[in-house]
């Protein structure tokens, strides 16, 4: 327990990018991304030890299970976060966010929409699987944000200058 994770964060990442050219957040070593808010994350080890830093005041009515008032791609959006922020997976909430953006991106509002493309765009960065990035680029390029909706969507992702090439004029 930490009093802020942010300046640790910054110093792992420093120190990683030091010692391996970029920040590794697939394999061993490895450290999790970081949103600015965030009260939590984790670094790997070469060994595979992981050690989890958690900001003291973290609030303690976190649903780790995802919320059960959601519906559609919000929840489906509810539930990759927390498979990217608790259990660390971003193979399975690249899985689920693609799957439900499918299954419920038609009747979504255009934010969620614009969220699920953003997650989508930054796990395929990270997992080194980008070549549909385009294709989810060009569809956030054409849903219609207002100012307040386009923080919204840059704000779930760690490096929102990932989305720059991508992000629709304001509406």
């Amino acid at each position: 327990m930490v009093d802020r994770v942010a300046p640790y964060h910054a110093e792992f990442t420093d120190a990683m990018r030091r010692a391996y050219g970029k920040v590794l957040a697939t394999g061993l070593p490895r450290i999790t991304r970081y949103r600015p808010g965030a009260s939590r994350f984790t670094v790997a080890d070469p060994s595979g030890n992981s050690i989890i830093f958690i900001q003291r005041n973290e609030p303690t009515e976190l649903e780790y299970g995802g919320s059960k008032q959601l519906q559609g791609l919000a929840r489906v959006l509810d539930n990759a976060r927390i498979l990217r922020e608790f259990k660390n997976d971003d193979r399975q909430a690249f899985r689920a966010v693609n799957s439900g953006l499918r299954r419920h991106g038609d009747g979504a509002p255009t934010v969620q929409q614009a969220v699920a493309l953003a997650v989508l765009i930054e796990l395929s960065t990270a997992l080194e699987e980008s070549e549909r990035v385009p294709e989810w680029g060009a569809r956030l390029r054409q849903l219609s944000l207002t100012v307040e909706e386009r923080r919204q969507v840059e704000s779930v992702v760690a490096d929102p200058t990932l989305l720059e090439p991508w992000m629709p004029a304001t509406a």
